[in-house]
């Protein structure tokens, strides 16, 4: 891709993106797209990464996928059949699917991938618990004997939040799942083109001319029919958000995946750029501890320092205070807006916080000085401005902090750290969740109560283990609405993270772009008008 200069401060972007855009021709069979951030890790299998979310679900298909409505619908399967009391689910796949080096799908190839995804997703885990056996007694044909009826199992086979179910081929699928497969063999809409791949920089799928989309669902998410329009898609990461802003203004680039929220009232006033969130429920943010490590391995401190949070600065440092429609306020444990989210306990974060007062409960709490390094992404302005908010409010609070700023993925790899501080450790870091992965206990992985089974910060918080396995059970969602207000207030009492705020991240494309469907950024059903 042709590099742009630098915008050159403030005055020269705003009039470069005034001007009436210079629209370069456009190749009709290709997407130029700018992704959040580069991408790293390459197996859906093995991350929580939205970035490789994104791409793993244009390289592989999955047996489920997820609606409008968050309700699993039929994607490699042509249906299935619940037999014996709900204890005997068979699952058939639909005729003509391939994957990219030519081989049939069958079932075998399902149930490995099923059964190394299950391994790293907390809602598969639970599945697999419940399966007496997982089996292919035939090539197109999946069984699950269960141990007791298990109603979400499409759902946990479909869900669009990470990882992702995704089917690959036997032989990969047999990977150790902490480590990446060696090969990108899908059988979803694209293929990736390692050959032309320049890692940082760009991306680059083609269309599967064998793919064969399903005939039927409901349109939205990773729901429905797959068609592809675009023989090539590319993924061109700008790292500078002026630049990135800039190519999509002037027609370099179709479409921004996130669209700079300090830059939406230019891109609203652009020639040719439609501005729109996708995901009404937008992303969650939070502040993880370490619950292994002094000083947050106290219970105490954990709750004291919650009267420290103010969510709504947190939310303003990102949105500032003329954007409120884009925010939300207060965040519990669950999305808002959400059949499982209540306000049971939030008035802690509806007020202002008395930073004497909270001092002074530290202190009382047994906090002794210790320095908590706050891990902050450097690569993500939204991270960062959370993380200078985070910082200020640990200060106020009378905590000794250090701020560590490191790129995203250096800092997956640090929080992997169990040690002290002073052996390379952590106490909190920085991050956020699409609200969809906090629809409900299963697939919650921060609100797991697993110790160091668990996700970093290894919180152990056995009642909250007990009442998500007693949600599994529940017998209506009323009664599942129940049993996520308790967790609520036990994690009120746990805290495994701190709560920030719900916020809605508008995405920005080339306005002769149709088709784009809510949920995240897919590459089906997209065209040029």
């Amino acid at each position: 891709m042709r590099r742009r200069s630098l915008l050159a401060g403030t005055g020269a972007g705003l009039a470069a993106l005034a001007a009436p855009a210079a629209i370069r021709a456009q190749s009709a069979t290709t997407l130029r797209f700018t992704p959040q951030q580069a991408l790293v890790t390459l197996d859906p299998v093995t991350t929580t990464a939205y970035i490789t979310r994104n791409h793993g679900y244009m390289v592989f298909d999955t047996l489920y996928g997820m609606d409008g409505s968050f309700q699993a619908t039929p994607q490699m399967v042509e249906g299935h059949r619940i037999e014996n009391d709900g204890r005997l689910w068979t699952l058939h796949l639909r005729e003509g699917l391939l994957f990219h080096d030519g081989e049939r799908v069958l079932a075998r190839d399902c149930v490995a991938s099923i059964e190394r995804w299950a391994k790293r997703d907390p809602f598969g885990a639970t599945l697999i618990a419940t399966t007496d056996e997982l089996a292919a007694p035939d090539d197109r044909t999946i069984r699950f004997r269960l141990k007791r009826p298990f109603p979400l199992l499409p759902l946990a086979l479909g869900k669009a939040s990470v990882p992702v179910c995704a089917m690959m081929p036997e032989r990969l699928a047999r990977t150790d799942p902490f480590t990446q497969v060696t090969e990108l063999v899908g059988s979803g809409p694209f293929r990736f083109r390692a050959d032309e791949r320049v890692a940082g920089t760009i991306e680059v799928y083609t269309r599967f001319d064998r793919y064969v989309p399903r005939k039927d669902g409901p349109l939205g998410w990773t729901s429905g029919p797959k068609v592809v329009h675009f023989d090539r898609v590319e993924w061109h990461v700008i790292p500078d958000s002026s630049t990135a802003t800039a190519a999509l203004v002037s027609g370099e680039q179709d479409w921004q995946e996130y669209a700079y929220h300090d830059h939406l009232a230019m891109l609203r006033r652009a020639r040719g750029v439609t501005v729109r969130v996708l995901d009404r429920t937008g992303f969650v943010a939070m502040m993880r501890v370490n619950h292994i490590q002094p000083p947050f391995s106290n219970p105490a401190i954990r709750r004291a320092l919650l009267g420290a949070v103010d969510q709504t600065a947190f939310m303003q440092a990102l949105m500032g205070p003329s954007e409120p429609d884009l925010y939300h306020v207060p965040l519990g444990f669950f999305c808002p807006g959400t059949p499982m989210a209540s306000n049971d306990g939030l008035e802690v974060f509806t007020r202002r916080p008395d930073y004497a007062k909270v001092q002074a409960d530290l202190r009382a709490a047994g906090y002794n000085g210790e320095t908590v390094l706050l891990m902050v992404p450097s690569n993500s302005s939204v991270l960062m401005s959370q993380g200078a908010v985070a910082a200020d409010m640990l200060k106020k609070a009378g905590m000794t902090v250090e701020v560590f700023s490191v790129e995203f993925n250096a800092m997956l790899q640090r929080r992997n750290r169990k040690g002290p501080v002073a052996e390379g450790g952590w106490s909190a870091f920085m991050t956020n969740w699409a609200g969809a992965d906090w629809l409900n206990p299963a697939g919650h992985i921060a609100l797991r109560g697993n110790g160091e089974a668990g996700y970093a910060g290894w919180a152990t918080m056995p009642r909250i283990e007990e009442l998500r396995e007693a949600w599994f059970r529940a017998p209506d969602e009323a009664a599942q609405k129940a049993i996520c207000r308790e967790i609520q207030l036990e994690a009120l009492r746990e805290v495994p993270y701190y709560p920030l705020g719900q916020y809605l991240q508008p995405t920005a494309y080339r306005s002769n772009l149709t088709g784009i469907l809510d949920g995240f950024a897919t590459f089906w059903n997209v065209r040029r008008a």
